[in-house]
């Protein structure tokens, strides 16, 4: 099968489409024929090697912690799936990924793809949206009627928070480029801040959850808009820890888990009209490295999916 793997860490040029074996399931496990994955930040990271010290990265290794696709295979105590389902998940992101024609993924990391759209717009969907749901409610605690500010709200984990705010019952506030500003409000965002032109810390207050994505100044300049005993949630390194302690304010930093009833939730509601992926470009699965080089840009407007069938 075709794989984009990489044998050492670096630029996107380390990057290199080979011919590898059909991975085999192991008996918890699931072969999924890969119709789409997607672009994640975690992705360059990794390839660049930045989580070497942080969970192991075994090289050779296939990129790629999005998809969706058919399952082939699976192991004999799978239950929950059988072959021929219609898949989506986040794979283990300390093991080969999707940049492949096919995956073994772990059955209780996948969950059913939305009925409602095909296999590109699936694979849009499980890490940012994991990542956005988990960070707004199991860890945010996001109640309907509270005042949360998604930063980069127009990035992959952005829009799916802002949506899932909204759906909520939130009042939503994001930061973004000017450019933006129109697009996030017809998301669902009820004040937009053009973070180039506009401090943010200097129009809001009171605000109830912080969702960053983004860490250094902004995380810590969030402080400043939290009301007492308020929560910032950050999917990067929480840096503030000690001044946010004498601020009664509470910070948690995490990485979103695969986790099929969320996945399930997520489906639904996107079945259900009320959640829309957002998808900046589809390219080609041989395209990978150029796919990153955008991502890491930083200009992305929702999501770049990897096409693989």
């Amino acid at each position: 099968m075709k794989a984009m793997r990489i044998h050492e860490f670096g630029g996107p040029e380390v990057l290199k489409m080979e011919d590898i074996p059909v991975p085999q399931p192991a008996a918890d496990e699931a072969l999924v024929k890969v119709y789409a994955s997607s672009i994640n930040p975690v992705d360059w990271k990794i390839r660049g090697g930045g989580y070497k010290g942080k969970f192991p990265t075994p090289l050779p290794l296939t990129l790629g912690w999005d998809v969706s696709g058919v399952v082939e295979q699976v192991g004999a105590d799978v239950k929950s799936i059988k072959p021929g389902d219609a898949v989506y998940g986040r794979p283990d992101v300390t093991r080969n990924g999707a940049f492949a024609e096919y995956i073994v993924v772990k059955a209780d990391q996948l969950g059913l793809k939305p009925q409602n759209v095909d296999h590109i717009t699936a694979a849009a969907i499980p890490l940012a949206g994991l990542t956005a749901w988990q960070g707004l409610f199991d860890h945010g605690q996001l109640q309907a009627g509270q005042k949360v500010l998604i930063h980069a709200a127009s990035g992959g984990v952005g829009t799916f928070a802002v949506q899932f705010a909204k759906w909520k019952g939130a009042f939503v506030i994001g930061t973004t480029s000017e450019k933006n500003k129109t697009f996030l409000k017809e998301l669902g965002a009820d004040e937009v801040i053009d973070y180039k032109h506009e401090k943010f810390e200097e129009q809001l207050k009171n605000v109830d959850l912080v969702f960053d994505t983004l860490g250094g100044d902004t995380q810590r300049r969030s402080l400043a808009v939290l009301k007492n005993g308020g929560r910032l949630i950050t999917t990067v390194k929480p840096e503030v820890l000690e001044e946010a302690k004498e601020r009664n304010i509470h910070v948690e930093g995490y990485m979103a888990q695969s986790i099929p009833a969320q996945l399930k939730q997520i489906a639904q509601l996107v079945d259900d009209g009320i959640v829309k992926p957002v998808i900046y470009k589809v390219m080609k699965l041989e395209e990978a490295a150029e796919a990153q080089k955008i991502s890491e840009e930083g200009h992305v407007r929702g999501k770049i999916v990897l096409q693989v069938v």
